[in-house]
């Protein structure tokens, strides 16, 4: 690990990033609002405000997909929920899910998209569905959430599993769903850009990160940087409260097919990756299991958004964002 973290945060070997983290109090933005029960988090800007949709569980008070909104990004605002029930296709496709788990949500072709997830835990019979919406504002004339169906599904008899979906355009306007959650790793198809369905043009399931036994890759997210293609992904094991071990690395590459590779020019479909997020690069150690994230390009500043457990409060999943700043030699850092 290249990183040094102390009292002075960040300081990169090869590069010329230093962040100072004042004493006292984890690195990122000082969030305040509703910023608990967050799983998952996936964030867009329109027209001033800041939307950030995450998981939702059939129990939870917060509905399927809440919302959460912010002018400033860092005071939260609950704002409702995307879905009123599980869709039809979703509780006959997959049997036995009580949930809808880890969106995407982007603008493309004048419409709203969300990617969002249908399974049940630890269980590879899956799949990524399409909702759209012409607005974000709930008082826009004719806004609602239009349902597409399932984008691509897995079976038990797949080595893959299709959920955590971030879909993506390369520099030569294709665009991309990436996907995937243990098994064999981290997968990406083509998509058809007029409807955001998959495209019939290329059906070429792609393979871009794995890890061996248990497997323990997910939350895939990339970004173009300069001229190169960086895939974010979340290593270990979420969803333990404190116990978790979850953290996030990013390896990059000239093609957006791959290969992936991290600093040290280890293939991330050998498990390599460069450590962006981990519980150890916070000196106060309050938030542990820091991952599922999401990468907002804004305004010339780049944020990594992500979800971390709180020690503070029993363990509870937490909105939590960071600056990314970037090494001379083109490498990401949180601070």
């Amino acid at each position: 690990m290249r990183a040094i973290v102390g009292a002075l945060a960040v300081s990169m070997a090869a590069g010329a990033l230093t962040a100072e983290v004042p004493a006292g109090r984890p690195p990122g933005l000082e969030l305040t609002g509703n910023l608990s029960r967050v799983h998952d988090p996936t964030i867009i800007h329109v027209d001033g405000h800041y939307f950030v949709f995450a998981t939702g569980q059939a129990r939870d008070e917060t509905g399927l997909v809440p919302v959460r909104v912010s002018s400033d990004l860092l005071n939260w605002e609950l704002r409702g929920a995307v879905f009123p029930d599980i869709p039809v296709w979703a509780a006959e496709h997959v049997p036995g899910t009580r949930g809808i788990w880890a969106p995407d949500i982007s603008h493309r072709n004048g419409e709203y998209r969300l990617y969002y997830s249908i399974s049940t835990f630890g269980r590879n019979r899956s799949a990524i569905g399409l909702t759209v919406n012409t607005s974000l504002d709930p008082q826009a004339p004719g806004t609602g959430w239009t349902d597409r169906g399932p984008v691509i599904e897995s079976h038990s008899s797949d080595n893959f599993n299709a959920i955590d979906p971030n879909a993506f355009d390369d520099a030569d306007g294709r665009q991309w769903l990436v996907f995937g959650s243990f098994w064999s790793g981290i997968k990406m198809v083509r998509l058809d850009p007029a409807t955001g369905m998959r495209s019939s043009e290329d059906q070429r399931i792609y393979a871009l990160a794995s890890r061996r036994r248990p497997g323990a890759v997910e939350a895939p997210f990339i970004i173009r940087h300069d001229n190169y293609y960086y895939l974010f992904a979340s290593f270990d094991f979420c969803c333990r409260g404190v116990e978790s071990t979850y953290y996030t690395v990013v390896g990059r590459s000239r093609d957006p097919t791959g290969p992936y590779v991290d600093r040290d020019d280890r293939a991330m479909m050998e498990g390599g990756g460069f450590l962006v997020l981990h519980a150890d690069l916070d000196p106060t150690r309050r938030f542990v299991g820091p991952g599922h994230s999401a990468i907002l390009q804004d305004g010339g500043r780049d944020y990594i958004v992500y979800h971390a457990y709180d020690r503070q409060a029993d363990g509870a999943p937490t909105l939590r964002i960071q600056q990314l700043g970037w090494t001379e030699d083109g490498w990401p850092v949180a601070i």
